[in-house]
């Protein structure tokens, strides 16, 4: 099954730092645009050179903000992370170590009103046009266990059951910052962990995702048509990626 290819490969091509290959793709690729849709102003190429050389060289004159180099090296931790704890059931305290990992060394960890670490303190809202409310801050944790309790019930998880998890997290939006980001990594982790194709989505299909969330309630297709063609793409590219054989030596 490519999906149990895709979740082993990732594994052992972290281990053996082998570049070019699904790992390689699914770190830069899912760093640069998760960020990307979040603001962060580098670049698809600087974000593969901060990948492979832990440094890179910025075009003339390029103001490069403290927040996004660290976000970018963090998201690569993240993701190996989500590795680590692929097969474990999704709890509280790892959306809170998401989010630590996230968050570590920024400017955010040094102003307590962010509160990394732990879950939001300050009020918060998604967009400044449409907006949507979210849960109070003294509300979230009595959420978070809610939602958790409803999706641990589930029988058998399906890519829907996925997207509506997604939907109710940012909804919430317990974090004071990074609440995106680590909504899109709980997605990959659980496709993976449910044997169901993983997917990044990227900043280019941002008005349709963003579209999605904000018409969820109303209209559920326009999101889960949206993840089902990031689906479609990433499983092309593992399809290419992944279809070799070992020679036995």
């Amino acid at each position: 099954m490519l999906t149990t290819k895709i979740k082993q490969e990732l594994i052992e091509q972290r281990k053996s730092k082998f570049k070019g290959n699904i790992y390689h793709y699914s770190q830069v690729n899912f760093a640069y645009n998760s960020n990307k849709i979040e603001g962060g102003r580098l670049t698809e190429d600087e974000t593969e050179e901060i990948f492979e050389t832990n440094s890179f060289i910025p075009k003339n004159d390029e103001v490069i903000k403290f927040n996004d180099l660290t976000e970018m090296k963090n998201h690569f931790r993240l993701f190996d992370y989500c590795l680590n704890v692929i097969d474990e059931e999704l709890s509280k305290e790892m959306m809170i170590k998401m989010n630590m990992i996230l968050k570590r060394n920024t400017t955010d960890e040094e102003n307590p009103r962010y509160n990394v670490g732990g879950f939001k303190i300050v009020p918060n809202k998604i967009g400044l046009i449409n907006v949507i409310n979210t849960s109070k801050p003294e509300d979230v944790e009595k959420d978070i266990d809610n939602l958790l309790r409803k999706y641990q019930q589930l029988s058998k998880v399906t890519i829907e059951d996925i997207i509506d998890f997604h939907y109710q997290f940012e909804r919430i939006h317990p974090f004071g910052d990074g609440n995106g980001r680590v909504g899109r990594m709980i997605m990959f982790k659980e496709c993976l962990k449910n044997d169901i194709m993983p997917f990044i989505v990227l900043d280019k299909d941002k008005p349709y995702y963003m579209r999605g969330l904000k018409n969820y309630q109303s209209d559920k297709m326009f999101l889960i048509d949206t993840i089902k063609h990031e689906q479609d793409l990433y499983e092309a590219v593992a399809q290419e990626m992944l279809t070799f054989k070992l020679e036995e030596k």
